[in-house]
């Protein structure tokens, strides 16, 4: 075919039969729901084991069940809130294989909760991690108290609750947005509570940092998938691939292929992604109410705790260099904690830290290994571990410190010992929120299926259409991994369909992008303001 018939066929399609809509209302069979609910039980009792025989590893004997009762409570949450992300987020990677006639909908919400589970499993724990480090230091110092509980409880309730209030309304909000919402809810809640400014309870630079990230990623999405669906046009000269289904016809197996192959990469990102989001937290849980088994890295090698003497001592001759001619009489923890909370360095700064610098090299040299050290100075070890990293982390971030790239490279390999220490993720989490993952991608996600499919373009998805929204949200939601900040699958996929649509002349529907708006604009308020009066409630509970 020429250019010219080329483009007259994009342009003018011949008539075809009307695209049908895809069947969403066939259910499971008994033998689907067996299996799901077997998976389920069979992930719980793994998740018991697992904490079982890591308790036991430690040689702790329980005197008290009240901390595993807690434990059992805020890990069902936790996991609660991964299983609800699968059914809300998971729902846009499906969304163009069905609506393309590429795969039926009970297969590929099978097929993108499988991947979803690979994702997770070989996610890297950095956004995890980002996540943790927006929380106030004081509370995830005592994660094991009531503050450390009504925390928890508090962001992850509010996460859950906007969730499915957003899902019930078929409208595809962002559980990145959510949870962090949630987080600055509490971080504001709890200054307040004690005293001080709203402000000074969020690690607003780390904010700002993922705000720009979720502000910008829907931009990304929707003008990098019209861009693509355009070079597609220019490059790939076959009007099949820009056309609607006709009937409930399967594509052609080339365009099928490629259009499963998009979903695949979004599902896989969304895991490695979305998944993470709970581990922190869950991390956060079993540190608070098992510390002997959690609260230090006690699979970390000889030959790497070899290596944290090492970068001890070096990061031990940079901080002291700094803070010559000035001492510290008495516990240096209170000056560097106010530090790490108000970022602003005075005298004391520098002489505390290498203190402590020294007292964690000093109790890690005692015990040799990471494994030795005894239950009742795992807790304190690690909370050492974690102030020191936060105090370095913002040290090498304050442009008034003049730190060479020596002197920077010393701190971050000191850093990167710490965190090996005290910031991992045991296979077993993995597992448990790969099957929450997994198994709420098979649940309610018709609602915001149907919103992705029918709701954002004024005419049916075409296989072009569908192929460049998941490619860009793939390559998107993959860069942040890669970068460790979260992006909301939501926004990129369903604002990459309604880039294509406007790149092609299709139109929009201008009340479901209100909608989506909407839910974009407050989500953020709403789940601040949600965590903040749980947190209060909760605070005053426990």
């Amino acid at each position: 075919m020429t250019d010219v018939a080329f483009d007259r066929a994009v342009a003018d399609p011949a008539p075809i039969q009307p695209a049908s809509r895809p069947n969403l209302d066939k259910g499971f069979n008994p033998l689907t729901m067996i299996l799901f609910f077997g998976i389920l039980a069979a992930g719980l009792l793994f998740v018991a084991y697992s904490i079982y025989a890591d308790v036991n590893a430690t040689g702790t004997r329980v005197t008290t069940f009240l901390p595993y009762i807690l434990l059992f409570v805020a890990l069902l949450i936790a996991l609660g809130f991964e299983f609800v992300n699968g059914f809300h987020d998971t729902a846009n990677a499906v969304a163009t294989v069905i609506y393309t006639h590429s795969l039926p909908a009970e297969v590929a919400v099978m097929w993108s909760g499988f991947f979803n589970f690979l994702g997770v499993l070989l996610s890297s724990g950095a956004v995890a991690f980002g996540i943790v480090s927006l929380l106030p230091v004081e509370l995830i110092l005592q994660v094991g108290s009531s503050a450390g509980f009504a925390m928890v409880f508090a962001l992850l309730i509010a996460a859950i609750l906007w969730n499915l209030g957003t899902w019930y309304f078929g409208l595809p909000a962002s559980s990145s947005h959510t949870l962090i919402g949630s987080i600055i809810g509490v971080g504001i809640a709890n200054a307040v509570m004690r005293g001080r400014d709203g402000t000074s309870g969020v690690d607003w630079s780390k904010a700002t940092e993922i705000g720009y990230a979720l502000l910008l990623s829907p931009l990304v999405g929707f003008a990098c998938a019209a861009v693509l669906l355009l070079v597609l046009k220019f490059i790939v000269r076959n009007p099949a691939l820009y056309a609607a289904p006709e009937g409930n016809k399967a594509p052609p197996l080339w365009i099928r292929g490629l259009l499963i192959l998009t979903c695949t990469g979004v599902s896989f990102a969304h895991g490695s992604n979305d998944g993470q989001k709970g581990m922190g937290l869950i991390m956060l849980i079993l540190i608070g109410t098992v510390p002997t088994a959690y609260a230090l890295n006690r699979a970390l090698p000889e030959s790497q705790v070899a290596q944290f003497q090492k970068t001890s001592e070096a990061a031990a001759r940079v901080i002291s260099a700094k803070g010559a001619g000035h001492s510290i009489i008495g516990d240096p923890r209170p000056a560097v904690t106010q530090y790490i909370a108000l970022h602003q360095i005075n005298e004391g700064t520098y002489p505390s830290l290498a203190v402590l610098v020294k007292d964690v090299g000093d109790q890690v040299a005692k015990y040799g290994t990471l494994n030795k050290v005894p239950a009742e100075a795992v807790g304190n070890t690690r909370n050492d571990m974690y102030l020191t990293s936060e105090a370095i982390r913002f040290l090498m971030k304050d442009k008034e410190n003049d730190l060479n790239k020596d002197e920077v490279a010393t701190l971050n390999a000191y850093k990167g010992s710490l965190d090996a220490a005290t910031k991992f993720i045991p296979n077993w989490v993995k597992i448990a929120v790969a099957i929450a993952l997994g198994l709420g991608t098979m649940i309610g996600w018709k609602r915001i299926v149907v919103t992705v499919g029918e709701k954002i373009g004024k005419t049916h998805l075409t296989y072009a259409q569908g192929a460049s929204a998941e490619l860009v949200a793939a390559a998107t939601i993959g860069a942040a991994d890669v970068f460790g900040l979260p992006v909301s699958t939501t926004h990129v996929l369903s604002s990459g369909v309604a880039g294509t649509m406007a790149a092609n002349g299709s139109g929009l529907q201008m009340a479901t992008i209100r909608n989506l708006l909407m839910a974009w604009v407050l989500t953020l308020p709403c789940a601040i303001m949600l965590s903040a009066t749980l947190y209060v409630i909760f605070s005053r509970i426990f």
